[in-house]
């Protein structure tokens, strides 16, 4: 969303823009606005999905402030769960290619070993899907998410899914979870 700001010359984006190109955090307040700003636009309407927000719990009480304001509220938090070490395996075999294209050497891997099978091009590793920066990332994340499960725990919006499932069962888990979140929220 800050990227879409940004990239559409939003009054936001134009604020958020000085900090990234001054190599700056963007504030918390900046970043709910944006968000708040992105959840107006009727495809939000009917719900959203925030992925790597909030962080910490000083995050997640402004956001939950900033939508009390608006008559709006979380209706749950997704927590997949997993080891380090199968998170680590399951990062660092993504694969993409220069079109955008994502692959994965075990889960989705291409017809042909490194090379694109659509156009050709070769297939890079990122590198923030390289071990060494996704265990940094994990340190991060524990010490500040920590925190942050227990905050959302202890209100009950808390869902846990096991992320060491195959993709495809996590992913019916979270769908399941989702319907009935819906119906529950319907009567």
């Amino acid at each position: 969303m800050l990227r879409s700001a940004v990239a559409a010359g939003t009054p936001l984006g134009e604020e958020a823009k000085t900090y990234l190109e001054a190599g700056e955090l963007v504030p918390d307040d900046l970043i709910i606005s944006v968000i708040l700003e992105r959840l107006q636009d009727e495809d939000a309407s009917d719900g959203f999905l925030l992925d790597g927000f909030p962080r910490t719990v000083p995050q997640a009480e402004a956001l939950d402030s900033a939508l009390e304001d608006r008559g709006r509220r979380l209706t749950a938090v997704l927590l997949i769960e997993a080891p380090d070490d199968e998170i680590v395996r399951r990062l660092s075999g993504r694969r993409v290619s220069a079109s955008g294209r994502v692959y994965h050497v075990e889960f989705d891997p291409p017809a042909k070993e490194g090379v694109d099978d659509v156009d050709g091009s070769p297939l890079l590793q990122r590198e923030d899907d390289k071990p060494e920066t996704i265990r940094r990332r994990l340190e991060v994340f524990h010490a500040q998410t920590a925190p942050l499960v227990a905050y959302y725990d202890e209100r009950g919006l808390l869902r846990r899914f096991d992320g060491c499932l195959k993709p495809q069962q996590v992913h019916d888990h979270i769908r399941a979870a989702l319907t009935t979140l819906r119906l529950e929220n319907e009567l």
